[in-house]
């Protein structure tokens, strides 16, 4: 049964998607077997060619017992269609399920029984939960114990480690706008992520599962070095912004640089372009990039 799309629910769950008619139905399904089914579903097709949008259509006009919301737009990227799900949510929470993941059946129901200890709270963002593979095992590496309140960018000193699913409050969410850059599709989450860490505003990180996911040959994550160098601006920003957070000494920082500084030889920049674009040391950049070209020559070699 749909619900008057003006109605309040708990959770907005935000899917952007393209191309992805043969896989979407297993969300689609998860959703359905939600034990509870206080949420909408919001959709921001980017495009698509394929048969998404008569799949959508279908499912909206089905006995769901949850609302279905979907938009078709030109083919702008990721990020611009969270922009436009974050304005659409009718949502308290606003958590981003991507087209070719799902939920357990138990995730709404976990999510919202973890939100009253931050919901009154001004400086909390929202919530995190583990992500796991299909086959059950935990995505990255979790802390000991029940939870944990920190920002994301104290993420890694807490041992909290690879993908997690993060929940945010809608209505800061739509404080912090992904930047759209001109002839670009893509930038990374995690500057938006990182601006509200910034701020100082935590999040209840959790160890329960509440994302179920794969990584495949048409995802994003498996074709992340071809989206950074085509829309290198979005990711020199990140790197940048990365910059003012973490000493320069910090082992993550410093990862990071030497596969921007990588990709940036690779996309044909000098070094004196890399260092009027990162404001770093030319000597440290050159040694940066002996150690990416280093590191990524042996990976090549290792997965021939």
């Amino acid at each position: 049964m749909q619900n008057d799309e003006k109605n309040q629910y708990g959770i907005t769950i935000f899917t952007a998607t393209y191309n992805r008619a043969y896989i979407i139905d297993q969300l689609y399904e998860s959703l359905k077997k939600q034990t509870v089914k206080d949420f909408e579903w919001i959709i921001i097709d980017d495009g698509s060619t394929d048969n998404t949008l008569n799949l959508l259509e279908e499912w909206k006009h089905s006995e769901n017992n949850f609302t279905i919301r979907f938009v078709q737009t030109q083919n702008g990227g990721k990020h611009r269609a969270i922009n436009i799900g974050m304005e659409m949510s009718n949502g308290e929470l606003f958590f981003i399920v991507d087209s070719d993941d799902h939920l357990p059946e138990t995730a709404i129901e976990t999510i919202l029984r973890w939100y009253p200890g931050i919901k009154d709270h001004p400086m909390y963002a929202g919530l995190g939960g583990l992500k796991a593979y299909r086959n059950g095992s935990i995505v990255g590496r979790t802390f000991n114990g029940e939870y944990v309140d920190a920002t994301s960018l104290e993420r890694i000193r807490l041992r909290l480690i690879g993908d997690k699913a993060e929940i945010f409050k809608t209505k800061i969410v739509k404080e912090y706008k992904f930047p759209e850059i001109e002839n670009e599709k893509f930038i990374p989450e995690g500057i938006i992520w990182n601006r509200i860490a910034n701020d100082g505003l935590k999040i209840r990180w959790f160890n329960e599962v509440v994302y179920l996911c794969e990584y495949l040959e048409d995802g994003l994550t498996s074709n992340s070095d071809t989206l950074l160098l085509n829309n290198f601006e979005g990711y020199t920003l990140y790197i940048k912004e990365n910059m003012t957070y973490y000493n320069i000494c910090n082992p993550y920082l410093l990862r990071i640089l030497t596969a921007y500084v990588y990709r940036a030889k690779k996309k044909g920049l000098t070094f004196r372009e890399i260092q009027e674009r990162i404001q770093l040391n030319r000597a440290l950049i050159i040694i940066l990039h002996c150690i990416g070209k280093a590191h990524y020559s042996f990976k090549d070699r290792l997965y021939k």
